[in-house]
């Protein structure tokens, strides 16, 4: 594990090669897991006021479970999004291809939305764990889910601290992300890990 400011990161994140690929894995991580992506106090307004402006374009068994059990709901260490029958975020919608795709992303996309998406799905597979002051980041590693963003990303070289850079300077600054990148580099050198 390393250090960069009030961040302590596992060595894994700065050795990991890692770039999504929708294609292969569909959108899984929106879909696959046993509980819904953790949310913050933050957040929660700029959910809201998402689902009230998406709804029309959300899939009627969201709308359904939403109006029954509430958008956010209490998680085991954190709030979390609701699912639809314990899969599907309830903001997934499909493209043509069968993808899972964040509706909150789309209206992004489009210019409709200020926000991109909550941070936890922004940072996937990095999963922050506060305690006291501190963050602690971990690689969250779902094999079923990310062998092919692992595939893409030894195939081009592209290491999970590159590919995660918007989320990570969304989370904790530019500055942070400079630093947290020398810091990887370090590591990667350390542990023999070649660019």
């Amino acid at each position: 594990m390393f250090q960069v400011q009030h961040a302590i990161i596992s060595d894994d994140i700065a050795m990991f090669r890692f770039a999504c690929n929708l294609i292969r894995c569909k959108g899984g991580c929106c879909v696959v897991g046993d509980s819904g992506a953790p949310v913050t106090q933050n957040e929660t307004p700029v959910l809201n006021k998402a689902w009230k402006m998406l709804q029309p374009e959300l899939r009627p068994r969201a709308r359904e479970v939403v109006r029954a059990e509430g958008l956010i709901k209490n998680g085991y260490k954190a709030p979390e999004l609701n699912c639809t029958d314990g899969q599907e975020c309830v903001f997934v919608t499909y493209d043509e291809n069968d993808v899972a795709i964040c509706a909150i992303q789309k209206a992004w996309q489009r210019g409709e939305f200020s926000w991109i998406k909550p941070l936890s799905c922004h940072l996937f597979p990095v999963r922050v764990t506060k305690v006291g002051n501190l963050d602690y980041l971990n690689l969250e590693y779902v094999p079923s889910l990310c062998a092919a963003a692992c595939e893409r990303g030894t195939n081009e070289g592209i290491f999970l601290s590159d590919f995660l850079k918007d989320a990570l300077t969304r989370a904790y600054g530019s500055a942070w992300y400079s630093e947290f990148l020398k810091a990887c580099e370090e590591v990667r050198e350390k542990n023999g890990v070649m660019a």
